[in-house]
């Protein structure tokens, strides 16, 4: 026969217990969910007359610009440069600027892989 207090006792373990166990279980997911950027491959082709200086990164709707992904290379005519970047959202500004300091805008999405060609008959931005 059961006492009626190690019935009790034994569901106050697992109130206890299992919320417990659920949390440090959460604790151990989340940052390794987080860690799990997508990886994307951006391959920038320059078929333009000109040199591609700098390659920026930002978000979509932001004017937050990283460091240069080229790191003191250039892109030449007829030369591309693919680059491997981690995303934290589902999309991703690439800036390109010339030797003009004129700038063109491609919005690639993250994951897998892309590639803008850059020609000469786009119009860059160049501040005017």
């Amino acid at each position: 026969m059961k006492r009626p207090h190690e019935n009790g006792s034994i569901v106050a373990t697992c109130r206890l217990v299992i919320p417990m166990a659920l949390l440090c279980a959460v604790a151990v997911v989340m940052p390794l969910l987080a860690k799990a950027q997508p990886s994307t491959s951006i391959t920038v082709v320059n078929n333009s007359g000109g040199v591609i200086n700098h390659v920026y990164l930002s978000s979509v709707n932001q004017d937050n610009w990283g460091a240069d992904q080229l790191n003191d290379q250039s892109v030449g005519t007829g030369s591309s440069r693919t680059l491997n970047v981690d995303c934290d959202a589902g999309q991703i500004k690439v800036i390109a600027e010339n030797g003009d300091g004129c700038f063109l805008y491609q919005v690639v999405s993250c994951g897998g892989s892309a590639t803008w060609t850059i020609t000469s008959s786009d119009s860059p931005d160049c501040g005017n």
